[in-house]
């Protein structure tokens, strides 16, 4: 069946069914009713926003959580799913974004792990040559002696696939598989598991990249605040027909980043010299300027060095080597708080654990550094509850903030409210320089749209900005020179009238131009 055009393939029955599941949390009804199906042999996107549901209905299929009510018929009888074991013993297998992987262990070793049915030696042998027969199959080269921490994220991702495929399956659930992959290894996961649909394979896939959907999927169910809004051909659709599902109003996703003259140089890292938590050279010799009315876009896959960059710019790390200028002033050795104090703003790549304290009240979290400061303070142990309600008040409607009040306390905010805090307090004071870490990862799109406007606007109020993402299309769209990083080391600074994704691809993985593949 593999590469059959759309009108000459079979007509598919459904391998699963859902229908009125509901599931509660405290507080929050995740899933209202929800009723779907997945065929075999079809690519079936689940889309909505940051606390759609997406992730709370792929675990009650896969018996992560058990439903309040609803059914589960899988291969056309009722189920009952009361655990991960019993999703894979009837066929059904996940694969996390965030691996479960045992990296001492080898790759043969890993994908065998708890498959032993019954007696004390496992066949090693079989096991190799099942493994290297799907390698074969899909094309996917894998060492299976290598150790699992010696692989790249990308091989570890092949290595989950793969368990799955081993232990046997008729549906595969994928969440946001593409997140640590580069342009070239998402294109190859997409070209393999279209391989994998026109075997039979039922694959759910989850991802909030709407260009993803519509390169890979057959069908899309759309989910917004628990319900299930729609199921509908990809083909049928568009881009921002599915956006407009997905939040309930029009998104504009193309930001018009405007060319500006850039100003003086606003910050230098020269020679930049870390440690990462291994105690290994996490940073090696990274050197860059960022000009006022510039945004330098820094490019990557995840863990080739960039939270540690981060840190070492807000002054939560230091550097072994090299040195920072913010404004013209040397800051290698200064405090966050006086890095502040000369201009900088940041915002953290995991707002919950970094940006915030989530059982701070949001009024609290609005003057969160600045508490000290004048008009917050009041000599040096009072506070001027006055102004921190007036400001809490301004900051809220100037940023639409969702709240019913200053005094709520900010767990109880969904993802996008909470990055509109941070946002609203961070640029609360003149921001000379800005480095935002992932700004919009794990957000809906109508958030995310809402944050590169923010970031464009400090651009244009006179802010040089670094922003770390690994999102090329944000990079490319925001971005007027882009870095890319690989293994600690920048292999490239380019001009993004003169960049293209193929070449930022190849930089991603360590490539250079002209270098062989």
């Amino acid at each position: 069946m593999t590469g059959l055009p759309d009108h000459a393939r079979p007509i598919l029955q459904p391998i699963l069914q859902v229908e009125n599941l509901t599931k509660r949390f405290p507080s929050v009804l995740a899933l209202d009713n929800v009723s779907m199906d997945v065929k075999r042999g079809e690519i079936h996107c689940l889309l909505g926003e940051n606390g759609a549901g997406k992730s709370t209905l792929s675990e009650t299929i896969y018996g992560t959580y058990l439903p309040d009510s609803g059914k589960i018929f899988f291969r056309g009888a009722p189920v009952e799913i009361m655990s991960p074991k019993d999703a894979i013993a009837a066929g059904i297998s996940i694969v996390h974004q965030h691996f479960v992987l045992v990296p001492p262990l080898t790759v043969l070793e890993n994908v065998i792990l708890g498959t032993q049915k019954s007696g004390l030696y496992m066949d090693l042998k079989y096991a190799r040559e099942r493994l290297n027969e799907l390698s074969r199959n899909y094309g996917v080269a894998l060492n299976l002696d290598a150790r699992v921490w010696h692989l790249s994220v990308g091989e570890q991702q092949w290595v989950e696939i793969f368990k799955a495929l081993y232990i046997g399956v008729d549906l595969l659930i994928l969440d946001e598989p593409t997140a640590v992959l580069t342009p070239q290894q998402s294109e190859r996961l997409f070209s393999v598991i279209k391989q994998m649909r026109d075997e039979g394979l039922a694959i759910i896939f989850i991802t909030h990249k709407l260009k993803e959907v519509k390169a890979v999927s057959d069908r899309v169910t759309v989910l917004r605040k628990g319900k299930k809004i729609a199921t509908v051909n990809t083909k049928d659709v568009s881009k921002q027909e599915l956006a407009n599902m997905m939040v309930g109003r029009d998104v504009v996703f193309t930001i018009e980043r405007q060319d500006m003259p850039p100003g003086e140089v606003v910050f230098e890292a020269n020679n930049l010299r870390a440690l990462n938590f291994h105690g290994e050279e996490g940073l090696r010799g990274v050197s860059f300027d960022v000009r006022e009315k510039e945004v330098l876009g820094l490019a990557g896959v995840s863990g080739n060095g960039q939270k540690l960059l981060f840190d070492v710019i807000v002054g939560q790390e230091k550097p072994t080597e090299g040195s920072l200028k913010l404004a013209g002033r040397d800051i290698t050795n200064t405090t966050t708080s006086k890095r502040m104090k000369l201009g900088l703003s940041s915002i953290p790549e995991d707002r919950i654990k970094e940006g915030l304290v989530m059982d701070f009240m949001v009024e609290e979290n609005l003057i969160l550094g600045f508490q000290r400061r004048e008009p917050f303070a009041k000599g040096k142990t009072l506070v001027n509850q006055k102004a921190i309600r007036k400001f809490s008040k301004k900051s809220i409607e100037d940023f639409d903030i969702a709240t019913p009040s200053s005094k709520q306390i900010s767990k109880k905010l969904s993802g996008g409210n909470l990055q509109k805090l941070i946002l609203a307090r961070e640029f609360s004071q003149e921001t000379k320089f800005l480095i935002a870490g992932q700004p919009t990862r794990g957000l809906d799109v109508g958030s995310t749209e809402y944050v590169r406007r923010r970031i464009l606007e400090q651009k244009r109020k006179g802010a040089g900005v670094l922003l770390i993402s690994e999102d090329l299309d944000e990079i490319l769209n925001l971005s007027d020179r882009i870095a890319v990083i690989f293994k600690g080391e920048l292999m490239d600074i380019i001009d993004v009238n003169e960049a293209d994704i193929e070449q930022l691809g190849l930089l991603m993985a360590g490539i250079q131009k002209g270098e062989e593949v």
